[in-house]
C-alpha cells in the first residue's frame, strides 16, 4: 500500500513546476505516486518533464484528490483564475506571501492548507511548517504532511500569524548561511588562504557543523561549548561573534526581524 493510494485513484493537480514544484513532483514520484496520476500546469515546463508519462497542460481531473500551487506569488491570481470549482479537493498552497484568506476566496468551500518550505527542498534536505484552516480535518493536514516530507522535514503551526516568523527564520534562511560562508571564505582569503581553499572549508565547515546539529542529540549551545576550549583558538574568535551589543546575535535577532516584516507587509498585499 502506497501514501498516495487516493491520490493514484483521483488525481493530483500541480500548478507550477518549476525548482520548488518540480523538487516537489520529483519526490512524490520516487515514492510510489503514478505519473499518469498528475496533471501539470505549466506553459513553461522545462523539457526534462516530457515524455514522463505526465499529463502535461491537459484538462484537470473532475475531482482531483489534491491541488498544489506552487507558483510565484505574482503570478497567483492568474492562476487561480484557471482552476475550476472544486467539489472534495485538498488545495496545498507552498506560495511565499499569499494567505489562506486569498485561496478561500477562490475555494470558499475547500480544506486549505498553506506551507512555508526553503531552498534546501530541492535536494530533499528542506523544512517545511505548514498550517490548514478550519475545514482541514486531522486526515487532510496528514495528507499535506505526506507530501511535504517528500522534499524534507515538516512541522505543524498552531497559528497563520506564525508563517511571516518562519519565513523570515527558515525561508529566508538559506541565503543568511550562503552569505555566512561567504563571509567566513573572505575572512580566510584575508588571513593567507587561497580564494578556493578558503571557499571550501568555509563551504564544508558550515555543511558538516549543520549535519552534527541534525544528528546529535546535544542542543547547539552545547555543541559549540564542545568545541570551545578555555582560552583557546575558539573562545577567542567566538568573543568577536558573540559580543551582544555588535556580535552575531544582535545581527541576527535584526536580520530575522526585518524579513519578518517584510513578509507582514507582502501578506497585507495579498490578503
Amino acid at each position: 500500500m502506497s501514501d498516495f493510494d487516493d491520490i493514484n485513484t483521483r488525481g493530483l493537480v500541480l500548478v507550477g513546476c518549476g525548482r520548488m514544484g518540480g523538487a516537489m513532483l520529483k519526490g512524490w514520484l520516487a515514492r510510489g505516486l503514478e505519473p499518469g496520476a498528475v496533471t501539470v500546469i505549466d506553459p513553461r515546463l522545462a523539457p526534462e518533464w516530457q515524455d514522463k508519462g505526465l499529463r502535461v497542460n491537459a484538462e484537470l481531473p473532475e475531482n482531483p484528490a489534491v491541488l498544489v500551487l506552487a507558483v510565484k506569488p505574482q503570478m497567483m491570481a492568474e492562476a487561480l483564475g484557471e482552476v475550476p470549482v472544486l467539489i472534495d479537493t485538498l488545495v496545498v498552497s507552498v506560495a511565499a506571501g499569499t494567505t489562506i484568506a486569498t485561496f478561500q476566496n477562490s475555494f470558499p468551500t475547500a480544506p486549505i492548507v498553506r506551507v512555508m518550505p526553503n531552498t534546501p527542498a530541492a535536494i530533499g534536505k528542506g523544512i517545511s511548517a505548514m498550517i490548514g484552516n478550519d475545514k482541514t480535518s486531522a486526515a487532510h493536514l496528514d495528507l499535506a504532511e505526506t507530501l511535504m516530507r517528500a522534499v524534507g522535514r515538516v512541522v505543524r503551526l498552531d497559528s497563520e500569524d506564525q508563517m511571516d516568523a518562519v519565513t523570515g527564520l527558515s525561508g529566508s534562511g538559506p541565503a543568511y548561511v550562503f552569505h555566512m560562508i561567504e563571509a567566513m571564505a573572505k575572512a580566510g582569503e584575508a588571513q593567507g588562504l587561497s580564494a578556493d581553499l578558503a571557499l571550501e572549508l568555509a563551504r564544508m565547515t558550515v555543511a558538516g557543523a549543520g549535519a552534527l546539529a541534525i544528528d546529535a542529540d546535544e542542543d547547539p549551545a552545547v555543541l559549540r561549548q564542545n568545541v570551545t576550549s578555555p582560552g583557546g583558538t575558539t573562545a577567542a574568535g567566538l568573543s568577536v561573534l558573540m559580543d551582544a551589543d555588535a556580535g552575531l546575535p544582535p545581527l541576527m535577532a535584526r536580520t530575522v526581524a526585518a524579513a519578518t516584516e517584510r513578509g507582514r507587509e507582502l501578506g497585507k498585499g495579498n490578503a
